[in-house]
């Protein structure tokens, strides 16, 4: 099993990503688990899959991606176009995030008035906005509440992005804040600390939620992601 992660070089996130692959290590030490990254960090995805196959194993690349997007798509995709090599899904969209997403926001505190902000990285591959709006509206219904600004049935919750995409996350922040000045707690949508979380910081929002990572369920989410591959 090849983790691969986008690559950061935020300390913090370096780690929370890696905590997964611990964790993975730890549900399964039969498994031969591996790093590897599309960008930023090395050692890169197709060099690991490359000396995986060479030397007789099989390589199942699990992105640790909340979405399908260019890494997905390109990166991953041409990593694994050789024997012996597949790509699983990436992580998202899935329950067990949207699970962590209210733990998150039950940390911080948020209350029934409190105006939601999904605020995940964004990309322009429209696929990866559909699978955040999956999320969102599986989030709107954990919380009893609707997708979308505030209305006459409550704050709501909207979606904004970091890239890639529209509404950006600080016009998410401001749309779901409406006139009537109401608190906004933004859940990060992200799975560990780095440059988007850095954006998101920086957004307006009142209080915003730490990143999914790190979570043991994580690892049994990229454990189902490896099994489903290799079926």
């Amino acid at each position: 099993m090849i983790g691969c992660s986008h690559g950061t070089d935020d300390h913090d996130g370096r780690a929370a990503v890696r905590s997964i692959l611990a964790d993975v290590v730890t549900l399964r030490p039969d498994l031969d688990v591996r790093e590897a990254f599309v960008d930023v960090q090395t050692p890169a995805v197709g060099d690991v899959v490359t000396e995986v196959v060479a030397a007789g194993g099989e390589a199942v690349v699990v992105p640790l991606l909340l979405s399908v997007g260019f890494h997905v798509s390109v990166d991953v995709s041409k990593a694994v176009d050789l024997p012996g090599a597949r790509a699983a899904a990436p992580l998202g969209p899935d329950a067990s995030l949207v699970e962590i997403l209210a733990d998150r926001l039950d940390e911080v505190g948020l209350t029934a008035d409190d105006a939601v902000v999904l605020a995940a990285a964004g990309s322009r591959d429209p696929s990866a906005a559909v699978a955040v709006q999956e999320v969102a509206a599986a989030l709107a219904a954990l919380l009893d509440r609707h997708v979308g600004p505030p209305d006459e049935r409550g704050p709501g919750l909207v979606v904004g992005y970091g890239a890639g995409a529209q509404p950006r996350v600080p016009d998410a922040v401001r749309l779901a804040r409406g006139d009537d000045d109401r608190r906004v707690v933004v859940a990060s949508y992200l799975l560990a600390p780095g440059y988007f979380l850095d954006r998101v910081l920086e957004a307006g929002a009142d209080i915003v939620s730490a990143p999914l990572a790190p979570d043991r369920r994580l690892a049994h989410l990229a454990l189902r992601r490896f099994a489903a591959a290799l079926d």
